[in-house]
């Protein structure tokens, strides 16, 4: 699918969903790597990540179109087109727009499980503290009782 196809797509989903037309662009960003769309607010458009077609196909392209959309018409219309906007949850149930879109496997994969992780203890009331980068210990103490951490273990979240 190119671009053409997809501004096709979702004029038609448009217009057979909400009964509106859709004036702007929309097109594959292969810069997008943690979310399946975006919608820009200042131009209009749509942009959508293309790992969701070559990993999902076109039904979860079709639900991200859904979404977005929902996001461009309620705000064009001068509604809440926020997440947690009431007009916004409305539409999304009645287009059948999914609220998330499915995870990318490959992202999750490179970027989860080669993380370290640290583990931290305070030394006064032995609360444990799990963080992913090295925090200074000279310089941060316990959140509940004030005393100092010391470094406990180092581990490879990925065992």
């Amino acid at each position: 699918m190119n671009n053409q196809q997809l501004q096709r797509m979702t004029e038609e989903i448009s217009i057979s969903l909400f009964h509106k037309p859709f004036l702007h662009s929309v097109y594959f960003n292969a810069r997008l790597k943690t979310t399946g769309g975006r919608y820009l607010l200042q131009s209009h458009n749509i942009e959508i990540n293309e790992r969701y077609l070559k990993e999902y196909g076109v039904e979860e392209i079709i639900g991200i179109i859904k979404h977005e959309l929902c996001h461009y018409h309620l705000h064009i219309e001068g509604r809440g087109y926020q997440h947690k906007d009431q007009d916004f949850k409305e539409l999304m149930k009645k287009v059948g727009a999914p609220r998330f879109c499915t995870p990318l496997k490959h992202y999750f994969r490179e970027n989860i499980t080669s993380k370290k992780l640290y583990i931290y203890e305070c030394t006064g009331c032995t609360q444990k503290y799990r963080r992913k980068k090295r925090v200074n210990i000279d310089r941060y103490v316990c959140g509940k009782c004030k005393g100092r951490l010391k470094l406990v273990k180092t581990t490879d979240s990925s065992t």
